[in-house]
């Protein structure tokens, strides 16, 4: 299957996400009412919004796990919306993590980590291991490598699906609300570990209801409301001097 391309070859300067004019429904139900933005190389995204707004359906369809009604994403030079597109080629660029840690309970932690690079890319195994037991040692997981899900707490077994999901020497990071499933005293070592890809340059998409994380790690805002992006901006003003009524009532509540 070919990879669906833009004509033009990608650079670093231009968008590595672009989302213009998505729509979504399922049913009659219109989740996404066209939808909007630009993700530069680096940046660190954060899409906020009251439950039912379609943060995890945008989020989800940047990565194809739902397709588009209508409109175009691209991720770097390749189409997302394209029929012909080859997911393989999407998800070497783009790696993502959900709320729930879906990890192989057979497997141990290293394993988990281990079994795309080698049963996806095919890649050597010796160079696929080195690699993930310096991922998890990356998600300060050293000493849990032979450990199986069931021995590891919430927040451990969710930086094993982080160091996953970067086992594929992804460009970009989507996370889905990672940390709601937590208790709260594990959500600080998963955020830690989210903040340490930032600072390393990783480009992040994150759909979170964590607004301090938010304000500190973001370097845009998007906020979300009935399918739609009500209001965006840079974590300072958005956060100190909201102009829309809606983005202020729910920060209201949730500030």
């Amino acid at each position: 299957m070919a990879v669906a391309t833009d004509t033009r070859p990608w650079t670093p300067d231009q968008p590595i996400i672009q989302l213009i004019d998505v729509h979504k429904s399922f049913g009659t139900f219109e989740v996404l009412k066209g939808v909007s933005f630009d993700v530069k190389k680096g940046e660190v995204v954060c899409i906020i919004g009251p439950s039912g707004s379609g943060k995890s359906t945008l989020i989800r369809c940047i990565n194809a796990l739902v397709p588009l009604t209508s409109g175009t994403i691209r991720v770097e030079n390749i189409e997302v919306s394209d029929p012909q597109l080859d997911k393989l080629a999407l998800r070497r660029k783009v790696g993502m993590v959900f709320q729930q840690y879906n990890l192989f309970p057979h497997k141990t932690a290293l394993q988990n980590v281990m079994m795309a690079p080698i049963h996806v890319l095919h890649q050597d195994k010796r160079e696929v291991e080195e690699r993930a037991r310096a991922l998890l040692k990356k998600v300060r997981l050293v000493g849990k490598e032979h450990s199986y899900p069931g021995e590891l707490s919430g927040g451990q077994q969710q930086r094993v699906a982080i160091a996953r999901s970067l086992a594929m020497l992804p460009d970009v990071m989507l996370f889905d609300e990672v940390t709601a499933a937590l208790d709260p005293e594990t959500v600080k070592e998963v955020l830690l570990a989210i903040r340490e890809l930032a600072e390393d340059g990783m480009t992040c998409l994150l759909v979170t209801h964590e607004m301090n994380f938010a304000r500190d790690i973001a370097d845009h805002i998007y906020f979300t409301d009935r399918g739609v992006i009500v209001e965006h901006g840079p974590p300072d003003t958005f956060f100190s001097a909201p102009s829309d009524p809606r983005t202020r009532e729910f920060l209201s509540q949730v500030l």
